[in-house]
């Protein structure tokens, strides 16, 4: 296709327009799911309608690619059942619009409004003051529950009741469809004389019935665009609103309505279910992390799937028939994948993961898997966490990496290669809510379960959701002052999480900026204390400067050495067998 053909603006009759939508010429696809609905807008675009003015372009996508699309659009029933045609008309701009101006002609059922009609009406009476009048509308345009005077909330206007009863006040859908029949009922009025012609009252109505007829909405129609690029242009024409991403695309391409043949398809509400079983955090991740899982557990388990990649390009390929053929099996992977996270290496929750390919490999890897080996699988979790490469950030990494698993999942035999470590990139390590090495560090210290210093008793990791805001709730061990005054040949950072140590927020602000010699005498006098700085990955000297009461010139330097080390020797527990090789690269500098 020419690039020409890509975008063509158009415009069409708003009568055609809304006609062509109740036969299903155009369709909102259901990831155009978030209208609201307000009374005064909608009589203000019935307004901008009467005066002749513009309404924005209905951006609208032509393609062969059938997704769901919303039956019902402001409760009112555009089609039943299924159809089939060659090509589809998706409004992806325009929802808004086109959902008022629908439900204000033909009625419907507003979401939260209970009982309420939004049908307009129009009172023919009412009269623009002037050309730049902007508050007759109010008036023009009404609702039924402006008019009765049985509703109770509008008694002050008992004129209107009157004036319906005497075809002044006229519903709008009646003008476009019954126009003859209107025009006679107004002539044989027993409330007024309307027979002459060019009667203000008549000449309204024929104005109403000409803007009925010749108002036409612009369009601006997009063909030969393929899915990626659609929720790029929907989420650039939408700044303020919820991006559009390949989730939704294929919510709505793989939706399967019921028959009696066949039961119904919806994948969001797979998901959703899914999220209630448990309590756990990680059923939170994000609808594209799940997407991603159901595609690489498609791609290795269902021949000639067509599913290559875990990018939008392929993803947009998954089929319905795909996804139940895997999802059983794919459930009870999952959450073996979040049981691992949360039970075997004490993770919590998501925030903590080092990278988001995780769940895409180990899920892989509990896949069918009735003897899954989770000493091995440490192991592996451990060596991406902390090596010094970043090897797990992009899609050909899945790829090994899954190669690398199924290896030891079919076989039990999978070599790690060299671990390669950095003292010195412990050392400067610093929090980041999505850096690697920062989650991974922050993760470590979460797997040892470490219990308050005050409180020994209280496990404090679970009051620790903290990726939520900047300002995480993690305690200083050496304050911030005190790293002002003696800053250490290291010069550290005030965020080093080499100075960092999970504490409750009670105990974390009850030491406040005290310093750690002070401090520690305090919680020194519980005999578990000791056990507990252990759980911390907290070297000794601590305790022993905080007995002596007296630190050394560089104590900031030596613990921090001390607490590289006790990170090394756990690391290189956990990796036994493998060849760890560490490296210091401040001494070449």
């Amino acid at each position: 296709m020419n690039f020409t053909d890509r975008i063509r603006p158009t415009d069409k009759g708003i009568t055609t327009y809304l006609d062509e939508l109740e036969n299903l010429d155009y369709q909102i696809p259901t990831f155009q799911r978030d209208v609201v609905w307000e009374k005064e807008n909608v009589k203000k675009l019935w307004d901008s309608i009467y005066k002749f003015y513009p309404l924005g372009s209905i951006l609208v996508w032509k393609t062969d690619i059938k997704l769901q699309n919303h039956r019902k659009i402001g409760g009112h029933i555009i089609s039943e059942g299924t159809f089939n045609r060659s090509e589809y008309q998706y409004i992806l701009d325009g929802q808004q619009r086109t959902t008022s101006l629908l439900t204000s002609l033909y009625g419907g059922m507003i979401e939260g409004k209970d009982g309420f009609d939004p049908s307009i009406y129009i009172d023919l009476s009412i009269e623009g003051e002037t050309e730049t009048d902007d508050d007759s509308y109010k008036k023009r345009f009404l609702y039924w529950e402006e008019i009765d005077d049985k509703n109770g909330v509008f008694l002050r206007n008992t004129g209107r009741q009157k004036k319906f009863n005497s075809s002044i006040i006229v519903k709008l859908i009646d003008i476009k469809n019954n126009f003859g029949s209107v025009e006679r009922s107004l002539v044989e009025s027993a409330f007024g004389d309307y027979k002459d012609y060019d009667h203000p009252i008549r000449e309204q109505l024929r104005r109403l019935k000409q803007v009925l007829d010749n108002y036409r909405l612009s369009f601006i129609e997009l063909k030969g665009i393929q899915v990626a690029e659609v929720c790029q242009i929907f989420e650039r024409i939408n700044q303020a609103g919820k991006p559009l991403d390949i989730f939704d695309i294929v919510v709505a391409k793989t939706f399967r309505p019921k028959s009696e043949n066949k039961s119904g398809f919806y994948l969001r509400e797979y998901i959703d279910n899914f999220r209630k079983l448990n309590n756990s955090n990680f059923m939170q991740i994000s609808d594209f992390d799940y997407l991603q899982i159901i595609a690489i557990l498609i791609r290795e388990n269902i021949d000639k799937s067509g599913i290559w990649n875990i990018t939008p390009r392929y993803l947009n390929d998954i089929k319905t028939e795909q996804i139940e053929e895997i999802w059983e099996t794919a459930k009870k992977a999952i959450k073996k994948t979040f049981d691992f996270f949360e039970n075997t290496l004490n993770i919590k929750g998501p925030q903590l993961i080092p990278y988001r390919y995780f769940y895409l490999t180990i899920a892989a890897y509990f896949f069918n898997n009735i003897s899954p080996d989770y000493g091995f699988l440490k192991k592996y979790f451990w060596f991406h966490s902390f090596h010094n490469d970043d090897l797990l950030s992009n899609t050909g990494d899945v790829n090994s990496h899954i190669e690398f698993l199924n290896a030891q999942k079919k076989n039990g035999k999978s070599e790690f290669p060299r671990f390669l470590i950095d003292r010195e990139t412990l050392r400067n390590s610093s929090y980041s809510s999505k850096g690697r090495l920062s989650r991974a560090i922050l993760s470590l210290y979460a797997s040892k379960q470490p219990k308050d210093w005050k409180y020994t008793d209280r496990n404090v990791i679970v009051d620790n959701f903290f990726f939520s805001t900047d300002k995480p709730n993690l305690h200083h061990i050496f304050p911030t002052n005190y790293i002002s005054q003696n800053p250490g040949s290291n010069e550290l950072n005030n965020n080093s999480l080499m100075n960092i140590a999970y504490l409750t927020q009670i105990t974390n602000l009850e030491i406040s900026d005290k310093n750690p010699l002070n401090y520690i005498q305090e919680y020194d006098s519980n005999p578990e204390f000791e056990v507990v700085i252990n759980s911390h990955f907290l070297p000794s000297e601590l305790l022993e400067w905080s007995r002596q009461e007296s630190m050394p010139p560089d104590a900031l330097d030596q613990f921090i050495e001390k607490r590289v080390d006790l990170i090394m020797e756990e690391l290189k527990r956990i990796l036994a067998g493998v060849n760890v090789e560490v490296i210091d690269t401040k001494q070449k500098s």
